[in-house]
């Protein structure tokens, strides 16, 4: 088992089937090789994992019953037993994906950004037919998953331009951050999403945001921004006082990602042999 050996690989996988259907919509374009993979993009090189787990579970399934289940479709399950598996809620997932022909570079480099600014992040989910609750519920996920230095250093030191760090890091975490990562240090090493429960799947990400306690920019906006008061803030509070009501709404929001841009199916599309390349 992938997760017996490596716990991690439970937000890796998650990580990838977001990837995944937020270009193209869920197709396991994320999954091919080449010069123009998304691996290759900006938002998943030397970052995303997980690709030899798809593989392993792929060649299992194509011995037992070959060409009839699609990397799309493994790839959306391996997500949900990630989540379930450590501690997060079970839901049945709609199959009969089919996978793509072609990667799309360019929309992996537009993926959404831990840099970006809360209007900006809920218009990309919008543009896959996404809400705001989606975006908050979805961004749950980070209850576990490990945040490389690169990603969130910037709050550290001189997030306002003035050599002053973000004003929304709670004093405790930030000093324990700058020690971790320090200025000119390396942007590799990386920080728990939430040092609260690093490996379950629970609703303790959205407690840490009220004691603004989240990694990156992107998770702390969800509760500190001007923009969350009238958006996002309140579904936060909410999540962090109800996990019952999280884990509701997280398995609505994957089923909802699971669907976005009506995946290939039909006669469109294939059942990849190998997840990496097209058929022959």
């Amino acid at each position: 088992m992938a997760l017996k050996a490596e716990i991690r690989m439970a937000a890796s996988l998650i990580r990838l089937h977001f990837h995944d259907c937020f270009v193209n919509g869920c197709d396991a374009s994320v999954l091919l090789d080449g010069a123009d993979s998304e691996k290759l993009s900006i938002s998943n090189a030397n970052s995303a994992r997980g690709f030899e787990v798809v593989d392993t579970i792929k060649a299992a399934v194509e011995s037992a019953c070959p060409g009839v289940v699609s990397c799309a479709d493994i790839l959306t399950l391996a997500a949900r037993e990630s989540v379930y598996m450590t501690g997060g809620p079970m839901w049945r997932v709609a199959l009969g994906r089919k996978d793509g022909l072609v990667a799309n570079q360019s929309s992996a480099n537009n993926l959404p950004s831990p840099f970006e600014p809360l209007d900006a992040i809920i218009a990309k989910f919008q543009a896959v037919g996404l809400n705001v609750t989606d975006v908050v519920a979805l961004s749950g996920a980070h209850t576990f998953r490990q945040a490389k230095c690169d990603l969130f250093r910037n709050r550290l030191f001189n997030f306002t331009g003035q050599g002053s760090p973000d004003a929304t890091l709670e004093t405790t975490l930030l000093s324990d951050l700058r020690t971790v990562c320090p200025i000119g240090g390396n942007g590799n090493v990386t920080a728990p999403l939430d040092r609260n429960s690093t490996d379950v799947f629970d609703n303790n990400y959205f407690k840490n945001l009220l004691q603004g306690k989240g990694l990156l920019s992107s998770d702390q906006i969800l509760f500190s921004s001007d923009l969350a008061v009238n958006t996002t803030k309140r579904l936060v509070e909410a999540y962090s006082q109800s996990q019952s009501l999280f884990f509701r709404d997280f398995t609505c929001s994957m089923i909802r990602m699971g669907g976005i841009m009506n995946p290939i199916n039909g006669s469109s599309g294939e059942v990849r042999k190998n997840c990496r390349v097209i058929n022959n």
